[in-house]
């Protein structure tokens, strides 16, 4: 019986902590993009996702 004493507390202190991160993670946008993770398995990995740099031209070609 004298454990409640300690783990009601404890049991809210962790409630709390789980409702802080909930709310952190909401006010940071982490639940913004649903559907992009969704489509992202459909877009096709051959893509070039950095463009390829032309060589610079040097002017004194004849």
């Amino acid at each position: 019986m004298e454990i409640l004493y300690l783990l009601i507390p404890l049991g809210l202190l962790v409630l709390g902590v789980a409702i802080w991160g909930f709310i952190w993670a909401v006010k940071s946008g982490q639940f913004d993009d649903m559907e992009g993770p969704a489509h992202r398995i459909l877009m096709d990995d051959d893509d070039i996702r950095i463009p390829h740099r032309k060589p610079p031209q040097s002017e004194d070609k004849l």
